[in-house]
């Protein structure tokens, strides 16, 4: 498996931070507000950057890795809630797809997360990109690890009835708040992507407590398996 120049997305400062502080050869750049890191890890060229929260400002991101940069793959890292209830704080959700939770045109009649008149409403990550986060994940987590669809809204979802939903009706692993841009931007590119997110709550009625106490550890856990993928890239 080979890639060149691959960009590695995070939403937020601290699920970047841990790659910047072994990165070499560092170039700084800035396009469209968002700051890009051009340079080395494990002799791997990568662009490293922090999105900012929610959809816009991942497709926004991504597309200018693509088109300024050059990237040939693109690893989206950071946290999640839990919506199969099989998973806890902590374990990891490696994307098979993705799909937007939020697209709601089910007045005019379309299923719930249908993107009207679109060839396609499901983004599939990289088999290749999926099938070694996935075996990085086990080997660091054994027993923790689902390959399965994350659910992306701009929304940050913290009721139980919710959570039930997205699971029941829309097959949802995880929910967070980037990924299906990420990856339907990916898609319209032909780029490959695979998203990677470790559980910082369980997306129910302490999401708001979970999610502080567990952020730094969750981004912890995302971090040791893109950097360990980056070393069999």
């Amino acid at each position: 498996m080979s890639y060149g120049k691959i960009g590695v997305i995070g939403a937020m400062k601290e699920e970047i931070e841990q790659f910047l502080e072994h990165m070499e050869q560092v170039e700084e750049t800035q396009k469209a507000q968002v700051t890009f890191l051009d340079g080395l890890l494990h002799g791997k060229q990568i662009v490293l950057c922090k999105s900012g929260v929610g959809k816009v400002n991942a497709a926004v991101t991504t597309q200018v890795l693509i088109d300024t940069y050059g990237v040939e793959a693109i690893i989206f890292t950071g946290v999640a809630g839990a919506v199969d209830p099989v998973l806890d704080v902590g374990d990891i959700v490696v994307s098979s797809e993705c799909m937007q939770h939020d697209m709601d045109v089910t007045a005019l009649g379309f299923p719930r997360g249908t993107i009207p008149f679109a060839d396609t409403s499901i983004f599939p990550s990289d088999g290749q990109l999926t099938r070694l986060a996935a075996q990085v994940s086990g080997e660091l987590f054994p027993g923790r690890v689902k390959v399965g669809r994350v659910l992306s809204g701009d929304q940050f979802i913290a009721n139980r009835d919710t959570v039930a939903s997205l699971h029941n009706e829309m097959q949802g692993a995880c929910t967070e708040m980037e990924g299906a841009a990420v990856a339907q931007v990916c898609s319209m590119n032909g780029i490959p992507h695979v998203i990677i997110r470790s559980m910082s709550d369980k997306a129910d009625g302490s999401a708001d407590v979970n999610f502080a106490e567990f952020t730094m550890q969750a981004s912890e856990n995302s971090y040791r398996i893109v950097d360990h993928m980056l070393k069999q890239l």
